[in-house]
C-alpha cells in the first residue's frame, strides 16, 4: 500500500493494540479457522474491520490525494456517453436479478479501425411484462475526434431484454466482427451484416438458450478454424417465485449479510448450467456440454468465462469465475473435450482453501516468463486472488506476497483487466467495483454501494496501488459492473470503459505522462485459424525481455476488450523480434517496419503493415 494512502487510513473500530498501527489493523488477515459471518449471502470471506479515510468516508468511496500521477480522466459527458443510462430493477434492489450488472464490449463494427463502444442494459419488470419501454443498449459509433455517436437505432442492436453480458468476434470468418448479447431469458446473437447493421440469428443458430447467461467467450476448442462460444449460466431464476426471505425459494440464513436483511443468494438457490456451443461452419452450433465436460452438473454460480491458452500447449483452456463456488479450469485435452483440473491446478480456491465470491478474471503475463497468470475479483470482505503460472497450469496464490490483498479486501470487484498504462513493457492491473447492497451506505461496513475503481501499478513484477488524486478519473464513483480496454483514440495509449449500473458510463482517458514508445498489432488468421485470430498468442522481444499477450474474446466482468494486441516499449525504439503463434498451429516470425504505430498482421505474410494500408484475405 503506499505511503499516500496509508496516511489516510483510520479504522472505525476500536482502537489498535499496542504496537499496531490502524494500518497493520486493517491488513491482518481473518483468523485461522474464522467462518464467514454471512454463510447465506454472496459474501464468501470473514469480516474485516472498517476503514475509513481522514474525512470518515469509507475508503472505497474516499481516500483520495490532493496531488500525485494523473493517469485517467473521465470523459463520458464530453464524449457523448453520459447521454445513455444504464437500469436494472428497482433502486431497492430486492431480489439479486437486480443487482449483478452488465457488461461493455470494445468492436470495431464498421472495420474503419477506430474502436466503438457497444453497452449493455438491463430491464425493468413492467418492461419484461409489456408495461414499460425496456432500457436499451447502446453501440456507440466512434467519430475519431473524442466523441461518439449512438447508432443503436440503426444498427437494430438494442437488445430490449435482461441484459448482462457481450462476448464479440467473428464467428463465421466473414471478416466482420459479431455481437453475443447474454440475457435473462434468451440470448442474441447479432451477425454484422457489413453495411452498419446487424440482425439477430441465435434462434437459428441454436444459441439463444433462456433463463440466466452471464459472461460468454469465444474460442475455437478444437482447432477446426471456427469459433465455439461458451456461456456460463448464474442462476436458475423463476420470476412467478422470485428468491423472497421467508418464501419457498429460498430460507432466511440465505437472506442476510452481518446480520442486516439483503437480497438472497446466490448460496440457497439453484445454479443454471453452463453451455459449450460448436461451431458447426454453417451458421449453426451443436450443443456439446456433456460431450466436453464443461455443462457444471455441480451447479456453481457463473459470472465471468475465458477461452485462454495456461498451459502453452497450443490449445486454448477454458476458466470460469464462480460466485460463491470453486472456480472451474477446463484444460484442453486435444481430443475435442477437456480435463477438469479445477482444484489440482489451484485455481478453484484461494490462498487459504476456500471458494470466493468471483466476478472477473484478468489474464496476462506480468512476469515475462512467458506464462499466463490470473486474478480474480471477489465481494468485499475478501481480498482479490493473484494466481501466479507456475508452468504446467499449476496456479499459486501470491496476493499476500505481492502486497495487493489488503487493499483489495474492502471492495467489491467485478471487471478487471491486465494492461500497460504507461508503456513501460509492464502489464498493470485494473478493477471496477460496486456493491450489491444498497443498504451498505447506511451502516458502519466500511464499504459503499458506490466505489472507485483500483488500479496497480506493475513495477518490474511487482504491483503497487496508484493513488486516486482528486478530481480524476480514479476518484470517479460508481456502481461498476463490465470493464473493457482499448486504445480508443489509436494514439499508443490505452483507455478504459466501466458500465455502471444504474448510472451512466466511465470512458477513463489516458492522460498518463510519458514519453515511452509502444506498437499495436491487429492479427488475422489464415486458412486454418479463425479470421480474427481469437486464440493467437503474440510474443515480442524489446528491452531486453519477452513481452506475451493474446487475442482473445470475453473475460474481465461480461466484457470484451479491444482485440488489438497493445505492447508498451518503454525506451526502445525497435523491437528485436516478434513471433506470433496462431490458433491453427503455424509460427510465424513476423517484421515490423517501426514502433509507435497500429500495424496488421496476415497470417503468412511475415510482415506487418501500417492498418489502414493492410489488405486482408
Amino acid at each position: 500500500m503506499t505511503a499516500g494512502i496509508a496516511a489516510l487510513l483510520t479504522l472505525a473500530a476500536a482502537a489498535p493494540a499496542p504496537g499496531q498501527s490502524t494500518v497493520d489493523q486493517q491488513a491482518q488477515r481473518p483468523a485461522e479457522g474464522a467462518q464467514p459471518a454471512a454463510m447465506g449471502g454472496v459474501n464468501t470471506g470473514a469480516p474485516h474491520a472498517a476503514v475509513f479515510d481522514a474525512e470518515h468516508r469509507p475508503i472505497t468511496a474516499g481516500g483520495f490525494v490532493k496531488s500525485g500521477p494523473v493517469i485517467f480522466e473521465d470523459i463520458a459527458e464530453s464524449a457523448g456517453l453520459a447521454k445513455w443510462h444504464h437500469t436494472m430493477g428497482t433502486p431497492e434492489k430486492t431480489f439479486i436479478l437486480e443487482t449483478v450488472g452488465s457488461g461493455v464490449g470494445l468492436i470495431d463494427y464498421d472495420n474503419d479501425g477506430w474502436m466503438d463502444i457497444y453497452l449493455v442494459n438491463g430491464a425493468t419488470y413492467d418492461s419484461l411484462n409489456g408495461k414499460a419501454t425496456p432500457p436499451h443498449a447502446a453501440l456507440f459509433h466512434n467519430n475519431h475526434d473524442g466523441t461518439f455517436t449512438d447508432v443503436t437505432a440503426k444498427a437494430g442492436v438494442a437488445n430490449d431484454r435482461w441484459g448482462f453480458g457481450v462476448a464479440i468476434a467473428d464467428y463465421d470468418n466473414d471478416g466482420w466482427p459479431d455481437i453475443y448479447v447474454s440475457n435473462y431469458g434468451k440470448n442474441r446473437l447479432y451477425h454484422n451484416n457489413h453495411d452498419g447493421t446487424f440482425s439477430d440469428v441465435a434462434e437459428k443458430a441454436g444459441v439463444a438458450l433462456g433463463n440466466w447467461s452471464t459472461g460468454a467467450t469465444w474460442g475455437d476448442y478444437d482447432g477446426d478454424g471456427k469459433l465455439d462460444l461458451f456461456v456460463p449460466g448464474y442462476v436458475h431464476y423463476d420470476l412467478a417465485e422470485p428468491p423472497a426471505q421467508g418464501s419457498k425459494a429460498v430460507s432466511y440464513q440465505f437472506c442476510q449479510f452481518r446480520g442486516v436483511k439483503v437480497m438472497c443468494g446466490p448460496r440457497g438457490l439453484k445454479g443454471e448450467g453452463d453451455h459449450l456451443f460448436h461451431n458447426n461452419g454453417d451458421g449453426t452450433f451443436t450443443d456439446v456440454s456433456d460431450a466436453t465436460g464443461t455443462s457444471d452438473k455441480s451447479g456453481y454460480y457463473g459470472l465471468a468465462s475465458l477461452f485462454i491458452d495456461v498451459n502453452n500447449d497450443g490449445k486454448v483452456d477454458l476458466l470460469v469465475a464462480d460466485d460463491s463456488t470453486p472456480n472451474y479450469l477446463y484444460l484442453n485435452n486435444g481430443k475435442g473435450g477437456f480435463d477438469d483440473a479445477s482444484f489440482a491446478s489451484g485455481y478453484a480456491l484461494n490462498e487459504g482453501g476456500r471458494e470466493t465470491a468471483s466476478m472477473g478474471i484478468a489474464a496476462g503475463d506480468i512476469s515475462h516468463n512467458g506464462r499466463i497468470d490470473l486474478f480474480n475479483t471477489t465481494f468485499s470482505d475478501d481480498y482479490k486472488p493473484l494466481y501466479r503460472n507456475d508452468g504446467d497450469a499449476n496456479f499459486t496464490d501470491i496476493s499476500y506476497q505481492m502486497g495487493i490483498a489488503e487493499s483489495t479486501v474492502p471492495f467489491l470487484g467485478w471487471g478487471t483487466a491486465f494492461f500497460d498504462y504507461d508503456n513501460d513493457g509492464w502489464l498493470d492491473l485494473m478493477e471496477a467495483n460496486g456493491h450489491v447492497y444498497p443498504q451498505a451506505d447506511g451502516l458502519p461496513w466500511g464499504t459503499s454501494w458506490a466505489q472507485r475503481p483500483l488500479l496497480f501499478h506493475n513495477v518490474a513484477g511487482k504491483l503497487e496501488l496508484v493513488p486516486a488524486v482528486e478530481g480524476t478519473g480514479l476518484a470517479r464513483l460508481g456502481v461498476g459492473r463490465g470493464l473493457a480496454f482499448g486504445d480508443l483514440f489509436n494514439d499508443g495509449k490505452i483507455d478504459v470503459v466501466i458500465n455502471n449500473m444504474d448510472g451512466t458510463p466511465t470512458l477513463l482517458r489516458n492522460v498518463d505522462k510519458n514519453s515511452n514508445h509502444w506498437l499495436e498489432l491487429k492479427l488475422v488468421g489464415g486458412a486454418k485459424s479463425p479470421r480474427d485470430a481469437v486464440g493467437a498468442a503474440v510474443y515480442v522481444k524489446a528491452n531486453g525481455f519477452t513481452q506475451r499477450a493474446d487475442v482473445v474474446s470475453g473475460g474481465s466482468f461480461a466484457s470484451t476488450s479491444d482485440p488489438r494486441l497493445h505492447f508498451g516499449l518503454g525506451a526502445a525504439t525497435s523491437v528485436d523480434s516478434v513471433e506470433v503463434h496462431w490458433p491453427g498451429g503455424a509460427v510465424e516470425k513476423i517484421l515490423v517496419p517501426g514502433v509507435d504505430g497500429i500495424y496488421t498482421v496476415v497470417e503468412g505474410s511475415g510482415k506487418g503493415v501500417p492498418a489502414a494500408k493492410a489488405v486482408t484475405r
